[in-house]
Protein backbone atom coordinates (compact mmCIF):
# COMPACT_ATOMS: atom_id res chain seq x y z
CA UNK A 1 0.00 0.00 0.00
CA UNK A 2 2.34 2.42 1.02
CA UNK A 3 4.07 2.09 -2.71
CA UNK A 4 0.42 2.71 -4.03
CA UNK A 5 0.12 5.69 -1.50
CA UNK A 6 3.25 7.56 -2.77
CA UNK A 7 2.52 7.28 -6.25
CA UNK A 8 -0.59 8.97 -5.71
CA UNK A 9 0.65 11.72 -3.66
CA UNK A 10 3.22 12.36 -6.66
CA UNK A 11 0.47 11.97 -9.19
CA UNK A 12 -1.16 14.86 -7.20
CA UNK A 13 2.12 17.21 -6.70
CA UNK A 14 2.72 17.22 -10.61
CA UNK A 15 -0.98 17.72 -11.42
CA UNK A 16 -1.02 20.73 -8.99
CA UNK A 17 1.92 22.24 -10.84
CA UNK A 18 0.42 22.03 -13.91
CA UNK A 19 -2.83 23.46 -12.43
CA UNK A 20 -0.40 26.65 -11.52
CA UNK A 21 0.90 26.77 -14.66
CA UNK A 22 -2.08 27.30 -16.21
CA UNK A 23 -3.14 29.74 -13.69
CA UNK A 24 -0.56 31.83 -14.35
CA UNK A 25 -1.27 31.99 -17.93
CA UNK A 26 -4.50 32.85 -17.41
CA UNK A 27 -3.68 35.63 -15.41
CA UNK A 28 -1.99 36.72 -18.25
CA UNK A 29 -3.64 35.88 -20.79
CA UNK A 30 -0.90 35.31 -23.41
CA UNK A 31 -3.02 32.48 -25.18
CA UNK A 32 -5.93 31.08 -25.97
CA UNK A 33 -5.58 27.67 -24.97
CA UNK A 34 -4.79 28.18 -21.04
CA UNK A 35 -8.56 27.60 -19.90
CA UNK A 36 -8.60 24.52 -22.11
CA UNK A 37 -5.08 23.74 -20.47
CA UNK A 38 -6.84 24.08 -16.70
CA UNK A 39 -9.47 21.99 -17.61
CA UNK A 40 -7.33 18.89 -19.02
CA UNK A 41 -5.46 19.63 -15.51
CA UNK A 42 -8.49 19.41 -13.34
CA UNK A 43 -9.92 16.42 -15.65
CA UNK A 44 -6.51 14.16 -14.92
CA UNK A 45 -7.15 15.77 -11.23
CA UNK A 46 -10.47 14.42 -10.84
CA UNK A 47 -10.29 10.70 -13.03
CA UNK A 48 -7.14 10.12 -10.61
CA UNK A 49 -9.42 10.57 -7.17
CA UNK A 50 -12.72 9.28 -8.37
CA UNK A 51 -11.81 5.33 -8.51
CA UNK A 52 -10.96 6.34 -4.36
CA UNK A 53 -13.69 8.27 -3.33
CA UNK A 54 -14.19 6.36 0.01
CA UNK A 55 -11.61 8.02 1.21
CA UNK A 56 -12.73 11.09 2.58
CA UNK A 57 -8.92 12.77 1.74
CA UNK A 58 -9.77 11.68 -1.92
CA UNK A 59 -13.54 13.03 -2.16
CA UNK A 60 -13.05 16.24 -0.66
CA UNK A 61 -9.92 16.96 -3.37
CA UNK A 62 -12.06 15.36 -6.31
CA UNK A 63 -15.16 18.00 -5.46
CA UNK A 64 -13.13 21.07 -4.88
CA UNK A 65 -12.01 20.19 -8.41
CA UNK A 66 -15.14 19.29 -9.39
CA UNK A 67 -16.42 22.27 -8.33
CA UNK A 68 -14.00 24.28 -9.84
CA UNK A 69 -14.69 22.42 -13.47
CA UNK A 70 -18.05 23.47 -12.94
CA UNK A 71 -17.07 26.94 -12.68
CA UNK A 72 -15.19 27.19 -15.52
CA UNK A 73 -17.07 25.37 -18.20
CA UNK A 74 -19.82 28.00 -19.57
CA UNK A 75 -16.23 29.98 -19.99
CA UNK A 76 -14.56 27.17 -22.18
CA UNK A 77 -18.38 26.73 -24.27
CA UNK A 78 -18.03 30.48 -25.09
CA UNK A 79 -14.64 30.02 -26.41
CA UNK A 80 -15.28 27.33 -28.17
CA UNK A 81 -18.15 28.76 -29.69
CA UNK A 82 -16.65 32.47 -30.15
CA UNK A 83 -14.01 30.30 -32.40
CA UNK A 84 -16.64 29.04 -34.15
CA UNK A 85 -18.26 31.90 -35.00
CA UNK A 86 -15.23 33.42 -36.63
CA UNK A 87 -14.72 30.32 -38.43
CA UNK A 88 -18.12 30.48 -40.20
CA UNK A 89 -17.52 35.04 -40.83
CA UNK A 90 -19.20 36.43 -37.82
CA UNK A 91 -16.33 38.38 -35.91
CA UNK A 92 -19.11 40.84 -34.40
CA UNK A 93 -20.81 37.82 -32.96
CA UNK A 94 -17.53 36.75 -31.81
CA UNK A 95 -15.95 39.50 -30.25
CA UNK A 96 -19.15 40.19 -28.10
CA UNK A 97 -18.55 36.71 -27.23
CA UNK A 98 -14.90 37.42 -26.28
CA UNK A 99 -15.65 40.83 -24.61
CA UNK A 100 -17.39 38.80 -22.26
CA UNK A 101 -14.75 36.20 -21.43
CA UNK A 102 -12.02 38.81 -20.05
CA UNK A 103 -14.08 39.45 -17.73
CA UNK A 104 -14.86 35.93 -16.84
CA UNK A 105 -11.63 35.22 -16.27
CA UNK A 106 -11.12 37.45 -13.95
CA UNK A 107 -13.99 36.43 -11.40
CA UNK A 108 -12.26 32.79 -11.93
CA UNK A 109 -9.19 33.60 -11.22
CA UNK A 110 -10.83 35.46 -7.94
CA UNK A 111 -12.98 32.83 -6.93
CA UNK A 112 -13.45 30.69 -4.05
CA UNK A 113 -13.36 27.85 -5.99
CA UNK A 114 -10.10 28.08 -7.06
CA UNK A 115 -8.84 29.28 -3.74
CA UNK A 116 -10.13 26.12 -1.97
CA UNK A 117 -8.88 23.81 -4.34
CA UNK A 118 -5.24 25.54 -3.77
CA UNK A 119 -5.54 25.15 -0.38
CA UNK A 120 -6.16 21.58 -0.30
CA UNK A 121 -3.98 21.03 -2.81
CA UNK A 122 -0.74 22.84 -0.62
CA UNK A 123 -2.10 20.46 2.21
CA UNK A 124 -2.93 17.33 0.43
CA UNK A 125 0.92 15.72 1.51
CA UNK A 126 0.87 16.45 5.03
CA UNK A 127 -2.83 15.49 5.01
CA UNK A 128 -2.49 12.27 3.43
CA UNK A 129 0.54 11.24 5.78
CA UNK A 130 -0.99 11.90 8.66
CA UNK A 131 -4.01 9.83 7.65
CA UNK A 132 -1.70 6.89 7.46
CA UNK A 133 0.10 8.08 10.35
CA UNK A 134 -3.69 7.90 12.45
CA UNK A 135 -4.40 4.37 10.43
CA UNK A 136 -7.50 6.90 9.02
CA UNK A 137 -6.10 5.88 5.09
CA UNK A 138 -8.05 2.98 3.29
CA UNK A 139 -7.47 3.51 -0.63
CA UNK A 140 -6.01 0.54 -1.75
CA UNK A 141 -5.23 0.23 -5.49
CA UNK A 142 -8.12 -2.51 -6.32
CA UNK A 143 -10.76 0.59 -5.71
CA UNK A 144 -9.14 1.31 -9.27
CA UNK A 145 -9.89 -2.07 -10.67
CA UNK A 146 -13.58 -2.33 -9.27
CA UNK A 147 -13.89 1.08 -10.75
CA UNK A 148 -13.46 0.40 -13.99
CA UNK A 149 -15.51 -2.59 -13.82
CA UNK A 150 -18.03 -0.27 -12.60
CA UNK A 151 -17.63 1.89 -15.65
CA UNK A 152 -17.13 -1.06 -18.13
CA UNK A 153 -21.09 -2.07 -16.67
CA UNK A 154 -22.58 0.83 -17.28
CA UNK A 155 -21.17 1.98 -20.34
CA UNK A 156 -22.00 -1.38 -22.07
CA UNK A 157 -25.63 -0.78 -20.59
CA UNK A 158 -26.10 2.14 -22.29
CA UNK A 159 -24.89 1.25 -25.64
CA UNK A 160 -27.72 -1.42 -25.63
CA UNK A 161 -30.56 0.77 -24.21
CA UNK A 162 -32.00 1.91 -27.28
CA UNK A 163 -33.53 4.84 -25.74
CA UNK A 164 -30.38 5.81 -24.18
CA UNK A 165 -29.45 9.20 -23.57
CA UNK A 166 -26.68 10.94 -25.77
CA UNK A 167 -25.70 13.24 -22.89
CA UNK A 168 -25.26 10.39 -20.59
CA UNK A 169 -23.63 8.08 -22.83
CA UNK A 170 -20.85 11.01 -23.37
CA UNK A 171 -20.42 11.33 -19.92
CA UNK A 172 -20.12 7.63 -19.56
CA UNK A 173 -17.53 6.98 -22.22
CA UNK A 174 -15.72 10.12 -20.55
CA UNK A 175 -15.53 8.52 -17.09
CA UNK A 176 -13.73 5.43 -18.45
CA UNK A 177 -11.49 6.81 -20.82
CA UNK A 178 -9.97 9.15 -18.36
CA UNK A 179 -9.93 6.88 -15.54
CA UNK A 180 -7.58 4.46 -18.12
CA UNK A 181 -5.24 7.65 -18.80
CA UNK A 182 -5.26 8.31 -15.31
CA UNK A 183 -4.47 4.81 -13.98
CA UNK A 184 -3.05 3.11 -17.46
CA UNK A 185 -0.92 -0.43 -15.59
CA UNK A 186 -4.25 -0.42 -13.44
CA UNK A 187 -7.01 -0.33 -15.70
CA UNK A 188 -6.45 -3.36 -17.76
CA UNK A 189 -8.56 -2.42 -20.95
CA UNK A 190 -7.98 -3.48 -24.14
CA UNK A 191 -5.32 -1.99 -26.47
CA UNK A 192 -7.77 -0.74 -29.03
CA UNK A 193 -9.91 -0.10 -26.65
CA UNK A 194 -8.63 3.94 -25.65
CA UNK A 195 -9.06 4.81 -29.10
CA UNK A 196 -13.06 3.52 -29.92
CA UNK A 197 -13.50 5.58 -26.41
CA UNK A 198 -11.51 8.61 -28.01
CA UNK A 199 -13.60 8.67 -31.72
CA UNK A 200 -16.47 8.10 -29.79
CA UNK A 201 -16.43 10.69 -27.52
CA UNK A 202 -15.39 12.84 -29.96
CA UNK A 203 -18.17 11.81 -32.15
CA UNK A 204 -20.43 12.72 -29.09
CA UNK A 205 -18.49 16.02 -28.26
CA UNK A 206 -19.11 17.44 -31.49
CA UNK A 207 -22.87 16.32 -31.33
CA UNK A 208 -23.14 18.20 -28.24
CA UNK A 209 -21.56 21.12 -29.63
CA UNK A 210 -23.77 21.71 -31.83
CA UNK A 211 -26.69 21.27 -30.08
CA UNK A 212 -25.64 23.00 -27.34
CA UNK A 213 -25.23 26.04 -29.96
CA UNK A 214 -28.76 25.38 -31.52
CA UNK A 215 -30.31 25.66 -27.91
CA UNK A 216 -28.67 29.07 -27.33
CA UNK A 217 -30.91 30.23 -30.39
CA UNK A 218 -33.93 31.40 -28.69
CA UNK A 219 -32.12 33.44 -26.50
CA UNK A 220 -29.62 34.83 -28.75
CA UNK A 221 -30.78 35.88 -31.73
CA UNK A 222 -27.24 37.07 -33.60
CA UNK A 223 -26.44 33.51 -34.00
CA UNK A 224 -29.44 32.69 -36.61
CA UNK A 225 -26.92 33.48 -39.56
CA UNK A 226 -25.30 30.12 -38.20
CA UNK A 227 -28.76 28.13 -37.98
CA UNK A 228 -29.02 26.01 -40.97
CA UNK A 229 -25.28 24.69 -40.84
CA UNK A 230 -25.62 23.79 -37.76
CA UNK A 231 -28.41 21.73 -38.07
CA UNK A 232 -26.95 20.08 -41.08
CA UNK A 233 -23.57 19.32 -38.93
CA UNK A 234 -25.98 18.23 -35.94
CA UNK A 235 -27.57 15.25 -38.51
CA UNK A 236 -23.85 14.42 -39.11
CA UNK A 237 -22.21 14.45 -35.57
CA UNK A 238 -25.40 12.17 -34.51
CA UNK A 239 -24.98 9.71 -37.63
CA UNK A 240 -21.14 9.77 -37.14
CA UNK A 241 -21.69 9.27 -33.04
CA UNK A 242 -24.12 5.80 -33.72
CA UNK A 243 -20.96 4.18 -35.99
CA UNK A 244 -18.25 4.99 -33.35
CA UNK A 245 -20.88 3.77 -30.90
CA UNK A 246 -20.97 0.39 -32.90
CA UNK A 247 -17.81 -0.11 -32.89
CA UNK A 248 -17.75 0.18 -29.18
CA UNK A 249 -20.05 -2.56 -29.12
CA UNK A 250 -17.57 -4.73 -30.38
CA UNK A 251 -15.35 -3.94 -27.11
CA UNK A 252 -17.93 -4.37 -24.29
CA UNK A 253 -19.98 -7.63 -26.47
CA UNK A 254 -21.55 -8.18 -23.00
CA UNK A 255 -21.64 -6.14 -19.80
CA UNK A 256 -18.18 -6.96 -17.54
CA UNK A 257 -18.75 -9.10 -14.18
CA UNK A 258 -17.92 -7.91 -11.26
CA UNK A 259 -14.81 -9.27 -9.98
Amino acid sequence: MAKFQRELRERIIELQISLLACIARLQVQTDDEALHDLRIALRRLRSLLRPLRSEKLCLALEQAAGALGDANGPLRDLEVLASELERRGQPLAARRRRAHLAQSYARLLEGLPLRRLLILLDEWPEDQRQAVRSGEWQAQSKAVVRYMHKQGRQLAEALRDPAHDRHRLRLLIKRLRYCNEAWPQRAHLHSAVPKALRNAQSALGDWHDHWQWLQRLQTEPDLAPCAEVWRERLQQAEADADLAQQVLLEHFPEAPAQS
